[in-house]
């Protein structure tokens, strides 16, 4: 196979890609110019071909293997690899999923520039954090207001309840001096949106724990780890290194592509988590669902549009915090 230049893809900006992929036992390899997956039984063979042009992220599970030849191809495309255990959640003590990059000198250079003016001064980096915090909040009130069928499942943002949580993290995220006081309000939010979600679904005496093995916290894993993946994708493709958290922990591997995800977990992940285990779903049917929630609300726009305002900020952050 000759290797061929990106342009000779139809090129689909990745904020506009439709697919995220989770395949497990079976081989990843290029076949024909293209890439496929093989899976195996005792009597047949299938081949099943992954576009890649209109991919953002392949998440290899349990039971997989993949050729260098489908790697090469899958990096020209510009889709991110990561490797997890099974059903999506991570494979090494809990731990972050570990990316697989495509090597590209060319992405633009603005991002990350924009974003290091801002990011080695604390109270900038603070603005930073503030800003992605009201994002969340704001995207969790838009799609709990238009998605009918969260809705009705009882996830309504115009819920006095949910309404009045929404309005107190707003209150403590805009007047946080710390990062340790947004962490402490991004926690609180949460926490009454599982309170919220456990009644919603009829779901009693839940604890949100990473490591639990019922239906509820193993979607919650497996949906947070699809958002990781959108937005390492996002951060990636905007040449901006993971290492440049702003709520996270400046040492934490990993910990902007968790700040970005903060944008849509709660909105998305959280209520089709329980919606999902109340139905008693499968781990595919639960995958699919995220997956047609993430398009339907234009997450990975979600996501670029909120990185780049932050990241062209930066500069004027600067000037700001210069003149006073």
């Amino acid at each position: 196979m000759e290797d061929f230049s990106p342009s000779d893809l139809k090129t689909i900006l990745h904020s506009k890609r439709a697919n995220l992929y989770y395949l497990e036992y079976c081989r990843v390899m290029q076949k024909d110019g293209r890439v496929l997956y093989l899976t195996e039984d005792k009597k047949s063979h299938l081949y099943f071909n992954i576009p890649i042009a209109n991919t953002t992220v392949l998440l290899l599970g349990n039971g997989t293997s993949i050729t260098q030849a489908a790697v090469r191809m899958l990096a020209q495309a510009g889709v991110l690899i990561g490797f997890s255990g099974g059903g999506g959640t991570p494979l090494y003590m809990g731990t972050e999923i570990e990316w697989l990059t495509p090597q590209s000198e060319y992405r633009p250079t603005e991002y990350l520039q924009g974003w290091l003016s801002f990011w080695f001064d604390d109270g900038l980096r603070l603005k930073a954090a503030k800003e992605l915090q009201i994002a969340r909040v704001d995207y969790l009130r838009k799609v709990w207001r238009k998605d009918r069928e969260l809705k009705a499942a009882g996830f309504d943002a115009d819920c006095l309840e949910i309404d009045a949580a929404l309005d107190a993290s707003l209150r403590q995220i805009r007047t946080a001096t710390k990062t340790t006081f947004l962490l402490a309000a991004e926690a609180k939010l949460t926490k009454q949106l599982y309170k919220q979600a456990a009644h919603n679904t009829s779901i009693k005496d839940f604890t949100r724990e990473r490591e639990a093995t019922d239906r509820a916290n193993s979607f919650l894993n497996h949906g947070n780890y699809l958002a990781y993946g959108l937005a390492a994708s996002t951060l990636w493709v905007l040449g901006i290194p993971h290492s440049f958290a702003v709520m996270h922990g400046k040492t934490r591997r990993g910990a902007l592509v968790f700040d970005v995800a903060d944008l849509v977990k709660d909105a998305i992940v959280l209520p089709w988590a329980f919606i999902c285990a109340k139905e008693n779903a499968t781990n595919q049917e639960f995958r699919q669902q995220c997956l047609q929630a993430f398009a339907d609300h234009k997450v990975l726009d979600y996501m670029f549009d909120h990185v780049k305002k932050v990241a062209l900020q930066g500069r004027e952050l600067n000037m700001e915090d210069s003149a006073s």
